[in-house]
């Protein structure tokens, strides 16, 4: 019987065998192209797209408010996103910062805060800047019918005065710094001393400014100190007297790249938006912010 090509007992001819090859090589060549992306206009493989940048900001306590708003302006101009801000008091924000937390920027509200940061290597202090400055006010609940005429009256208000504890929150230290203007507070930096015996026990301490807002507002402190800020931040306080600003040193809240920023130009940016861009100094103004420069 007469075989055909296909035929097992029949090898196949040269000729065949060539266009094999030549089929095998091709397709070889089709699946390598296909196996690079790149030569379409698209990525490599081994190419990795470009991170957004997300910014870590630790900021003090009485900029809870505000800031948010100002982030939300430098995202819409920028894209540059921003992780979860820390609102805290300042000494406790760089407690934080010691134990390896990981920031881009840091905004104290006072110049020892950030000296101490400075002084543990934690901000870039070519970066530094003073950014806002604010008032030292008493505060009594919202129709509360507390007088105080002059700073001295602070002496004879009936009730609890909520004061910052002047370890962590500087608006405590400040306020110390007021008392011993008056006799009732022995030490004249604010954290280096007690307060007079008869004015110990009326002192309810807070380990934040908003909560010594807190207490004036529910009625578990008649006054507090706090922030001028402070009052368009919390509901239920108003102003009974602006301490005098020659019983305190100035309060200034300054601002800094953190050195172990991964975003050191970012950082950068965002606080020269802050102190520059007028939607965001229209933002501190609406909170009670003044600008330091």
């Amino acid at each position: 019987m007469k075989k055909t090509l296909n035929s097992p007992g029949r090898p196949a001819s040269r000729r065949a065998l060539a266009a094999f090859g030549v089929a095998v090589l091709l397709a070889g060549a089709l699946v390598g192209c296909g196996a690079k992306p790149a030569d379409k206009g698209g990525l490599a493989e081994d190419a990795a797209p470009a991170k957004a940048v997300e910014l870590q900001i630790f900021a003090a306590n009485s900029l809870e408010k505000a800031m948010p708003e100002v982030q939300a302006l430098y995202t819409e101009k920028t894209g540059v996103t921003f992780a979860d801000t820390q609102f805290k008091a300042s000494g406790d924000l760089i407690e934080q910062m010691r134990a390896g937390a990981q920031v881009d920027v840091l905004i104290t509200a006072s110049k020892g805060t950030m000296d101490d940061a400075a002084a543990g290597d934690f901000v870039d202090e070519g970066t530094r800047l003073d950014m806002f400055v604010n008032d030292l006010v008493i505060v009594r609940a919202a129709g509360s019918d507390v007088e105080i005429a002059s700073f001295e009256d602070v002496r004879d208000v009936e009730g609890k005065v909520a004061i910052g504890d002047a370890s962590t929150v500087p608006a405590g230290k400040y306020a110390n710094q007021a008392l011993n203007a008056i006799g009732l507070y022995t030490g004249a930096a604010g954290d280096d001393g007690e307060y007079a015996p008869e004015f110990a026990d009326r002192v309810a301490l807070a380990d934040k400014v908003g909560t010594a807002a807190m207490y004036v507002s529910t009625g578990d402190a008649a006054i507090g100190f706090v922030y001028s800020s402070d009052i368009f931040r919390y509901d239920g306080i108003e102003q009974a007297l602006v301490c005098p600003e020659d019983t305190h040193k100035p309060i200034v809240y300054p601002g800094a790249v953190a050195a172990a920023s991964e975003h050191a130009a970012a950082a950068a940016d965002f606080l020269d938006f802050c102190m520059n861009d007028a939607g965001a100094r229209r933002v501190w103004a609406k909170y009670g912010f003044e600008l330091a420069a």
